[in-house]
């Protein structure tokens, strides 16, 4: 097949295009570059069956020839991002999943939406199954992200009532691995880099929040049996083993060799505000309906991630 990704010089983007490339599909990947980086993409310079297109999905997307799928994964998930561009991040979830759904119109392709397990906000109902309507503040800091995945969820599945497009729906719960950024602000990527230059680990609050964290390359099988699969519902797509955040920084502390003291901070900022208190998503639909489930295990998925942190810290790392 020929597939358009969006997104596609970003974490999860690359590696989706890598595994879509190692089964013999032909991939183009658009990015403007705000949270992604060539670095990513980098090891595909000169393969037959990549293009990369520097562009803004949020302007008039234009593709030469025939398109089987479109992946829309462009988006501003980190906190850090939305909070500092909260207008684009509205964007690309609402003018950039339009232009994307237009795209997938135009060539007569499936449409492949990634949205997020913020759609549940703060929830009341746990652990998160996909007919939970959630508990977002629209109006919160956090607002921008949210409702911009919400409404692209709403918008995707009018294309697929109203105009019969073929269209998936998947739930990205968080998710971490390779090719993350240093710098996104992100719990995995905060704890792995204060652990390897030697610094104590923050923990925001009493650490007792929770988290379910997925290994990337069990994210990127479970978006191909959904593109394999004719499920228009939404499908949560994440690891159901739940562990508070203070265990997860325990963790990067045993596998980093950290032995410096854990450091309770109370967050100034707004990026707590409206934070989920727990996440776990309820992933029977994926299992029943893809055959899906999660099969890398934290020690194992943390151990490459680590690795990978390593090399791209160099003399920083301790």
């Amino acid at each position: 097949m020929r597939i358009l990704i969006t997104g596609g010089a970003g974490f999860i983007g690359s590696h989706l295009a890598d595994r879509l490339l190692d089964e013999g599909h032909s991939v183009i990947a658009i990015d403007n570059l705000a949270t992604g980086h060539t670095r990513n993409v980098e090891h595909l310079a000169g393969h037959e069956r990549f293009r990369f297109v520097k562009h803004d999905v949020t302007e008039y997307v234009y593709v030469e020839g025939e398109l089987d799928v479109v992946v829309h994964l462009a988006s501003l998930p980190s906190p850090v991002d939305y909070l500092r561009k909260p207008i684009p991040t509205l964007k690309v979830g609402a003018l950039g999943t339009h232009k994307a759904l237009g795209l997938a119109r135009a060539k007569k392709a499936l449409f492949m939406l990634a949205s997020t397990s913020e759609v549940y906000g703060d929830p009341l109902v746990h652990p998160q199954p996909e007919d939970y309507w959630g508990n977002v503040n629209p109006v919160g800091p956090r607002g921008v992200y949210d409702e911009s995945k919400r409404f692209a969820e709403a918008i995707t599945m009018a294309y697929h009532r109203y105009h019969g497009l073929d269209t998936r729906i998947f739930r990205i719960f968080n998710t971490y691995g390779p090719r993350m950024r240093v710098d996104d602000g992100r719990v995995v990527t905060n704890f792995i880099a204060q652990a390897l230059r030697g610094q104590a680990l923050t923990v925001y609050d009493d650490g007792s929040r929770t988290r379910s964290f997925c290994f990337v390359s069990d994210l990127v099988d479970g978006i191909l049996r959904l593109l394999e699969s004719n499920e228009t519902e939404p499908v949560n797509l994440g690891n159901p083993d739940e562990m508070t955040i203070l265990e997860f920084a325990q963790a990067v502390q045993r596998l980093t060799g950290n032995e410096t003291e854990l450091v309770y901070v109370q967050p100034t900022d707004e990026r707590t505000k409206d934070d989920p208190q727990v996440r776990r998503p309820d992933i029977s639909r994926a299992r029943e309906r893809l055959g899906w489930a999660p099969r890398v295990g934290l020690e194992d998925g943390l151990g490459q991630t680590i690795q990978y942190f390593r090399g791209l810290l160099g003399d920083e790392a301790a």
